[in-house]
């Protein structure tokens, strides 16, 4: 699963740290890069460059691809915040072939017209008490292309800080990702 981070974090965010963990031992790999370099980020308008973060995850994606740890596995993408409509936007693509993407706290609305396109199986999952942030995904949950789900942490604000909130997270993402990516790998 490639990780796509929101603004204002990194690879070493302690929360996606603590999502690759989960999926780990749920038995997935996990890549975690940084969609830009710490110069560019000090560029808030780089930060919500949706098409700039989306052709930097098509990259990590057809590099992961090539590596030999990951070739011939499915990739799923996993987004927060800005990263999570990048991923969208990747997705989208024709030739992407994106086996799930699992949003946290994420703004698929930056990825608008390119939703529709989105044929990924997709969760959205958002804090019940990120009452924007909520709207924009149910908003955007009606548009997605493909199979969807949006799954919303009671209480839970945008970074997921409350106790068991990121558990919660965690475990929604590993349960996606096992699902759908068990579906191509044993087909019915």
């Amino acid at each position: 699963m490639i990780f796509a981070h929101g603004s204002g974090s990194s690879r070493r965010s302690p929360r996606n740290q603590r999502v690759a963990d989960a999926l780990t031992a749920g038995h997935l790999g996990t890549l975690l890069f940084d969609l830009l370099t710490a110069e560019e980020e000090r560029d808030r308008a780089r930060v919500f460059d949706i098409p700039l973060l989306a052709s930097r995850l098509r990259a990590a994606t057809t590099w992961a691809r090539e590596h030999p740890r990951a070739a011939g596995l499915p990739i799923g993408y996993f987004g927060a915040s800005t990263g999570a409509a990048a991923a969208l936007w990747a997705a989208s693509d024709r030739d992407a072939d994106i086996a799930a993407v699992v949003s946290r706290g994420g703004r698929p609305d930056l990825a608008g017209p390119h939703l529709p396109a989105v044929r990924a199986p997709t969760l959205l999952i958002v804090g019940g008490a990120d009452e924007i942030v909520l709207e924009l995904n149910r908003q955007a949950h009606t548009r997605l292309g493909g199979p969807a789900d949006l799954a919303v942490v009671p209480a839970a604000t945008h970074l997921f800080e409350e106790p068991g909130a990121l558990d919660q997270v965690a475990d929604l993402a590993t349960r996606w990702f096992t699902t759908h990516l068990a579906a191509l790998t044993h087909p019915a």
